[in-house]
């Protein structure tokens, strides 16, 4: 099997150099036998702290999430999406990829509920990281997951499915030489209390335990 050249992701050295540094000044500072000077103090004392607000400079917390558009272009998830979903006959202005990964950005940023995407929209760095001048807000993402029908997970998965092949045909041959099955047992409630397997359960019902198989390199039911 033939693998494209994958472009690395490098960090300068001046940068590998500061995080070296930051890590020695902190494991002297976490040193057991390192006591300050004044032991008739707490340890928690008021530092030297001043606040600035940059003219230019904006910040976030989430500043993984670049790492993850970047990687969502390159494998082409967003087109494949935009491909297979359709909800829309106009783009005004969002995209169906647009909606999609706004919501999945607003999970992996913490959110818990489609009113946190207030919070993304209102995150300066974050809109500057997703290349965006903006995302839709908590009514136009509702408006969105309400046109979905059974069919569209259906064409959504389909396009996962598509990336997710992108992603095997970048790996190694050494990781197809080894396939690992999870297995698990479901309790499924029953009335046949003389059913073959049946069993009283922990919450006090009659039930039979149902297996499956699953291959995590491919995410399928095998059984």
């Amino acid at each position: 099997m033939s693998h494209e050249k994958q472009k690395e992701f490098r960090v300068k050295q001046s940068i590998r150099d500061q995080m070296r540094a930051r890590k020695r000044r902190l494991a002297r500072r976490l040193d057991k036998c390192n006591y300050p000077a004044d032991l008739e103090q707490p340890m928690l004392r008021c530092g030297n702290v001043q606040f600035e607000l940059s003219g230019r400079s904006v910040g976030t917390a989430y500043g993984g999430i670049g790492l993850i558009q970047r990687l969502v272009q390159e494998l082409g998830l967003a087109a494949e999406i935009d491909q297979r979903l359709q909800l829309f006959k106009l783009h005004l202005p969002y995209h169906e990829s647009d909606h999609v990964l706004n919501l999945a950005y607003n999970a992996l940023c913490e959110g818990r509920c489609l009113e946190d995407l207030e919070q993304r929209r209102a995150d300066e760095a974050y809109l500057n990281l997703l290349g965006a001048e903006r995302i839709p807000d908590p009514t136009t993402a509702g408006d969105f997951c309400r046109r979905f029908e059974p069919f569209h997970l259906d064409q959504l998965h389909a396009a996962y499915d598509a990336v997710r092949k992108k992603v095997w045909a970048r790996q190694p041959a050494e990781f197809f030489a080894e396939a690992r099955i999870d297995a698990d047992g479901t309790l499924v409630a029953t009335a046949g209390e003389c059913k073959a397997g049946i069993d009283y359960s922990y919450k006090g019902l009659w039930v039979i335990t149902r297996c499956s198989s699953r291959w995590p390199t491919r995410g399928k039911c095998c059984g």
